[in-house]
């Protein structure tokens, strides 16, 4: 096997047994990008030279007995709507092409703090947001699948899924607002784990949506992810979200298996949106976990996926829009179609909606904490179909909009899309588990039993050649556009069912 190809836990100890060389490991995954990211298209703001630098350094003090921890020497990327100082943010968007960062984000700091060695920028939505669709409008090339250049990405963690998928990154960094690691996970054939809200540091990312966003690593094992949770976890006084809670050894346990454990097959998903494959992809994980030893029971959501997905969009049209305003009033034209959109859609939610959709959120956060009284895990689809073709425009926004993310990005409980075998085409299937908050060791332990017996590890994209045009812009007419959101946005509103006030009103950003 070439070196790029190998996970980070075993990256890891070839370099600590000094089998390995944190030089000839970085000039592999080099070799790699040169040879394929001109088709995949997953960095835009590379940092070879300096992860030069950054290698020769990590072996003079590793050969000196100064060896940081597991990650020294490791390469990683990261999205561009994390900061990193005297480096361009661009966040994948025309109004930002010239900043330039004066401060590097928290969790980047841990990483590069314990030896990990920055590989550059990923390719991403334009900040880091947008509806689905794409557009072939931003400054950059869209990220490709690695398994058929043809098709999508996820998003909005475009390049950070791209680049693990291919070989050209050991792990990424992404951020999840809506299923924004855990999308491109499951399009890409990776483990996508969203933390608990607060569980890591937002700091020195670029926000999204305040009361949903939540960072993290897009990996190849659930080891691997265990291993890159335990650097970047932890309290950040930086982030008034941050959660002062000890952050325990993610790998202690972590082949320790299921048995014992009660796990929740959510039922209830629309079966008309969950495709034939992705069903029998929960089915065999449900027929692995219940082999290991774990009893699996049927569970009811407190409520039907669709209130979900109601004050999800409502709350994220609007924070957006708060943190966008300046943007979508003054310079408009630069935007690309998806983020604009957004921005209209914000610019039109009332601000009773606003508040009805923090009220359903609580009662729906309440709900679903609730579950984990009768269970010790949740399992239920994560994507409802694979990555779509880049010309079926309906199915790109599909992938998006209908699947199961909204459930833990609303309720804040820790998520993690796992990969669950291949279509007849070679395309990834998952499933997704959601544990209780806090509780990511017991996630990544049911993932590891999933991964031994279906994710398929030691298969890697073969980057069949695409066809798909890199440029033509679907034909928007951007107001009678804006008249079809306001009349979604209104329905949207109207369609919210109202909660009783509590008498902690008003509701603020999410905690759990």
């Amino acid at each position: 096997m070439e070196a790029c190809f190998l996970s980070v836990t075993e990256a890891s100890e070839r370099i600590a047994a000094r089998s390995l060389s944190p030089v000839d490991y970085l000039e592999s995954i080099l070799a790699r990008i040169a040879a394929v990211d001109g088709r995949v298209n997953a960095y835009i703001t590379p940092l070879f030279d300096e992860a030069r630098v950054a290698a020769r350094q990590a072996e003079a003090e590793i050969a000196a007995g100064r060896r940081r921890g597991p990650l020294h020497g490791i390469p990683f990327a990261v999205k561009d709507n994390y900061h990193v100082a005297g480096v361009r943010t661009s966040g994948g968007s025309r109004l930002m092409l010239d900043h330039v960062a004066d401060q590097t984000s928290t969790i980047v700091a841990k990483l590069q703090a314990a030896g990990a060695i920055l590989l550059g920028k990923l390719n991403t939505w334009e900040y880091g947001t947008g509806n689905g669709g794409v557009y072939f409008d931003l400054p950059f090339d869209v990220a490709r699948n690695p398994w058929d250049l043809d098709r999508f990405t996820g998003g909005s963690s475009t390049g950070s899924g791209a680049s693990v998928a291919a070989g050209m990154a050991p792990f990424a960094l992404g951020s999840d607002t809506g299923g924004s690691i855990r999308l491109p996970a499951a399009a890409c054939g990776l483990m996508g784990l969203k933390p608990t809200y607060g569980r890591t540091s937002r700091a020195g990312c670029l926000p999204n949506c305040w009361s949903l966003d939540v960072t993290g690593a897009l990996c190849w094992t659930a080891a691997d992810s265990a291993l890159v949770l335990n650097t970047i976890a932890g309290f950040d006084p930086a982030d008034p979200a941050s959660a002062d809670r000890p952050v325990p050894d993610h790998r202690a346990g972590l082949t320790d298996g299921v048995r014992g454990m009660v796990i929740g097959l959510v039922s209830g998903m629309p079966e008309a949106e969950v495709t034939p494959d992705i069903a029998a992809g929960l089915k065999a994980a449900r027929a692995v976990l219940e082999q290991a030893g774990a009893r699996i029971i049927d569970i009811a959501l407190p409520e039907p996926l669709l209130r979900y997905r109601q004050p999800a969009g409502l709350i994220n049209w609007s924070e957006s829009h708060a943190i966008h305003e300046a943007d979508y009033r003054d310079r408009p034209e630069l935007m690309g179609q998806a983020l604009w959109e957004k921005m209209t859609s914000g610019s039109l939610v009332r601000a009773a909606d606003y508040i009805a959709a923090l009220r359903m959120r609580r009662h729906l956060a309440e709900g679903t904490d609730r579950l984990f009284g009768s269970c010790d895990l949740l399992l239920l689809p994560g994507a409802f179909r694979v990555a779509p073709r880049f010309d079926d425009r309906a199915g790109t926004v599909a992938f998006t909009r209908e699947s199961a993310m909204n459930i833990a990005s609303l309720s804040g409980h820790p998520a993690m899309t796992v990969p669950s075998g291949f279509d007849a085409d070679g395309m990834p299937l998952n499933i997704q588990l959601i544990g209780p908050y806090f509780e990511e060791a017991r996630v990544l332990r049911a993932a590891a039993v999933v991964e031994a017996a279906l994710s398929e590890r030691a298969r890697r994209p073969t980057l069949k050649d695409g066809t798909a045009p890199a440029g033509a812009p679907w034909p928007t007419d951007r107001k009678a556009r804006r008249a079809e959101l306001a009349a979604s946005v209104r329905a949207a509103g109207e369609a919210l069912p109202r909660m009783p006030a509590k008498d902690d009103e008003p509701a603020h950003c999410f905690r759990p």
